[in-house]
């Protein structure tokens, strides 16, 4: 404080020596974090190609990081340093994408990539089949061999239920695998697949799939050509031409019944009205993200024509006033993706009518995506975690813009359904229920796979009609209806009509309709443990309730008597807080043992 009268002297105080000061300032200037190698920036420019005018695409980082992982068999933490860098996304972000997909294998410093992988499936169906015996044995044969830069390793339900056990030697499926053909599928390559006319139709009540026997690596399927000399894509060209009218195309769905087959059973017609009305721009997400376990029938379906999903894509993109389509299928189904990138060529380079955008994006191995919200997170780059909602996906989804989102068997019907008429797809049912659906039938059960028969059949006439009768020597036990996350039904239950809204009153649902069998060779608590420990596995980790949840819920089904108080509470906390269907369908198994099951577990 100054008083008058007095004179205070200012004393100047160095702060720094002048050398002091041009050192903190050559610090400044470098730059702080990992900078890339130039040699990894050329490495990276190679694989993703030159700098757009306008930048690279932030949604496309997951597609950036499928080319680096497929080209050095792993993501070199370089590589990812040069991609951040040239991508101008932080590398905090391109690492925490990058470690969220389990097929991504991040590598660090001078750590090797591994080599040929082999991919035995351990899901439920795939264990009855002895998929553990096949992990247990394959290392040492592999090692007598001199295969040993060849590793083995359990995946979760890779979508081949029917042609259990399963196995992937890298990219390239391997159905009912035995040592043998795994062996043998190291070096061998896959012969081009046949063309033919496939009328999905005409198998209605009737199996889709082959018997065992007639199982293929890569079936015959219809290419552009074929599906264009049987009339496909008359109708979307029609419709795109004006020459169709949409309202009345709409109306044919809503009256044909079809409800969203990928689990959820939302009336389609309703929804395509719904995103129809929404301001533009609009856009579409179809779900090819078929990870439940058990489930494989979008699977059947694509690779046996692609071209009448595409053409009921093109329908409902001019119907509903989309600009861009975007088809995310898992990466699971490496076979189907080579096949629909061709054949997405093929039709854009011929187009019968004008195109909306449509592009393909790749999984990376996550089930999690398969939940409508998560795969769009998925589609726009980043983690596949579920979004809170509301907003609703058909006001605020896709970067943002009212969004139409599918299942690929929804889609699948609606040149049928509007050539047909409404009334054909409606006309089939059993106990008075409507409509067609596809059962992913596994399990013990002489014919699995893909079964078109009548809304409402019961597991008894689906397993009796459809699939051959039980395995020789077992008898029905249990089943689950509608996949991992369905619940477990007793024997005693099986004339329950398996549809939409018929299973919930007895704790279950149908789901995507896989319908797994069990018989007096099986226990039923084993079989909620390999569904509890693959959603522990497929847990995004988002929120508590579901990522702790299923870690403690598998640890406690390992005990040979069950605490049941414990388990319940998990249960209820799941069911309760999770913010997406994976935590909250999670106690769907354990409720079933201790329901109908309770001597298994006392």
């Amino acid at each position: 404080m100054n008083y008058p009268g007095t004179q205070n002297a200012v004393q100047a105080i160095p702060l720094a020596t002048p050398d002091q000061l041009r050192e903190r300032i050559r610090r400044k200037s470098k730059l702080k974090g990992r900078q890339p190698e130039t040699e990894a920036l050329a490495e990276v420019r190679a694989l993703i190609g030159p700098r757009p005018d306008d930048g690279w695409r932030r949604d496309l980082l997951i597609e950036q990081l499928h080319l680096l992982n497929d080209a050095h068999g792993g993501l070199h933490d370089r590589h990812l340093v040069a991609l951040a860098s040239l991508i101008n996304v932080p590398m905090a972000e391109v690492y925490e994408v990058a470690t969220f997909y389990h097929h991504f294998e991040v590598l660090r410093g001078d750590e090797q990539a591994p080599g040929l992988t082999i991919r035995v499936c351990d899901g439920l169906a795939c264990e009855l089949a002895g998929a553990q015996d096949l992990l247990a044995r394959l290392p040492a044969l592999l090692g007598a061999a001199g295969r040993d830069d060849v590793r083995v390793i359990s995946a979760p339900c890779i979508g081949r239920c029917e042609q259990a056990p399963a196995a992937a030697v890298h990219q390239r499926a391997v159905p009912l695998a035995t040592t043998d053909r795994l062996l043998q599928a190291l070096d061998a390559r896959p012969s081009a697949p046949e063309t033919f006319n496939f009328v999905p139709a005409a198998l209605a009540e009737k199996s889709v799939s082959p018997p065992p026997e007639g199982i293929a690596e890569i079936p015959a399927f219809t290419d552009y050509a074929t599906y264009r000399a049987n009339g496909g894509y008359a109708l979307a060209a029609a419709l795109v031409n004006g020459e169709e009218d949409a309202e009345a195309v709409l109306r044919a769905m809503e009256d044909s019944g079809l409800r969203g087959l990928g689990g959820a059973g939302f009336p389609a017609g309703r929804k395509w009205r719904i995103v129809r009305e929404q301001p533009a721009p609009k856009l579409m997400a179809v779900n090819i993200d078929e990870g439940e376990p058990g489930t494989f029938k979008d699977r059947t379906y694509l690779e046996r024509d692609p071209h009448r999903f595409l053409e009921g894509l093109l329908v409902a993109a001019q119907v509903v006033g989309t600009e861009a389509c975007y088809i995310y299928l898992r990466d699971e189904y490496h076979d189907c993706r080579r096949l629909l990138e061709a054949e997405l060529a093929k039709l854009k380079a011929d187009p019968p009518c004008t195109l909306p955008r449509i592009e393909l994006r790749r999984g990376a191995g996550a089930y999690i995506c398969g939940e409508e919200s998560a795969m769009i997170e998925s589609i726009e780059g980043k983690r596949g975690e579920p979004r809170m909602r509301p907003p609703y996906i058909a006001q605020v989804g896709l970067f943002g813009r009212p969004t139409l989102e599918h299942n690929f068997e929804t889609l699948y019907w609606v040149r049928d359904i509007v050539e047909k008429g409404p009334q054909w797809f409606g006309g089939f049912g059993r106990h008075g229920r409507k409509g067609l659906r596809s059962f992913s039938v596994s399990g013990r059960v002489k014919n699995p796979g893909v079964k078109l028969a009548p809304a409402g059949i019961t597991v008894q006439e689906l397993i009796d009609e459809y699939c051959g009768g039980m395995l020789h020597g077992h008898t029905l036990y249990g089943y689950l209806p509608g996949g991992a996350s369905g619940g477990i039904l007793p024997a005693r239950m099986n004339d329950i009509p398996l549809d939409f809204d018929t299973l919930q009153p007895y704790g279950c649902f149908i789901g995507s309709a896989a319908v797994m069998v069990l018989s007096q060779h099986d226990r039923a608590r084993d079989a909620a443990l390999n569904m509890m420990r693959f959603f522990e596995h497929e847990s995004c980790g988002q929120c508590t309730p579901c990522r702790v949840g299923t870690a403690k819920a598998a640890a406690l089904m390992q005990a040979q008597v069950w605490d049941n108080a414990t388990l319940e509470d998990l249960a209820q906390v799941m069911g309760d807080a999770s913010i997406c269907g994976l935590g909250q369908a999670a106690p769907n198994p354990i409720r079933c043992i201790q329901k109908y099951f309770p001597e298994e577990i006392a």
